[in-house]
């Protein structure tokens, strides 16, 4: 009797297994469409008002975030100091739009400091991680425009040098929904608000 009920919860866990694999991880869930203009806008934004990093969107994509926001940075002749960035939980993918840049990359960072936890950065953009003031054997790559950058949560990041300036489409993957969500609605109020936003 034993061996019959255990071979029965066996096949009914094997078939709620398959049965799970054919349902898609966000169930009815919407797509989200973001128009050129309305980046457009953030990057006019960062420009005029000095904002490195902004949030456009933050979606719940079923087992994951995944958030997209634009990020401008200005000339830089050498790297500001502790200036290296380390995320724990959130991958970064940069596609660069406009300008040029060296960007160092490598897990091993030194002089690690931990970010306040009520760090704008860290509640808003790319949740808990460390600042650092150099990377051990990093890897050093010239970043120009349609340039594409995969960062893993983990891995130091670290601009050394930006000719005159860099502006690239940041996609963040939060597989731990760390970020909080920003929907059309949020955007377009951040936006209207003319402030420093998210």
């Amino acid at each position: 009797m034993i061996n019959r009920t255990l071979g029965l919860c066996m096949l009914l866990l094997a078939s709620s297994a398959l049965f799970a694999q054919d349902r898609p991880t966000c169930n009815n869930c919407s797509a989200a469409y973001i128009p050129a203009d309305e980046i457009q806008a953030y990057a006019k934004r960062a420009i005029a008002n000095g904002i490195i990093d902004q949030q456009i969107r933050a979606v719940d994509v079923g087992k994951s975030n995944v958030d997209i926001g634009i990020v401008y940075r200005g000339k830089l002749s050498a790297p500001a100091p502790d200036s290296v960035a380390e995320h724990d939980q959130v991958s970064e993918v940069y596609h660069i739009i406009d300008g040029s840049a060296t960007l160092v990359t490598g897990p091993d960072i030194v002089g690690k400091k931990r970010r306040p936890a009520d760090d704008r950065a860290v509640k808003l953009l790319n949740g808990p991680g460390n600042n650092a003031s150099s990377i051990r054997n990093g890897v050093t790559r010239q970043l120009k425009a349609g340039d594409v950058v995969v960062i893993p949560a983990g891995t130091g990041h670290w601009f050394t040098k930006i000719d005159d300036h860099i502006t690239y489409l940041m996609v963040r993957i939060d597989p731990d929904k760390i970020t909080p969500h920003k929907d059309e609605a949020a955007s377009k109020a951040d936006l209207a608000g003319g402030g420093k936003g998210q």
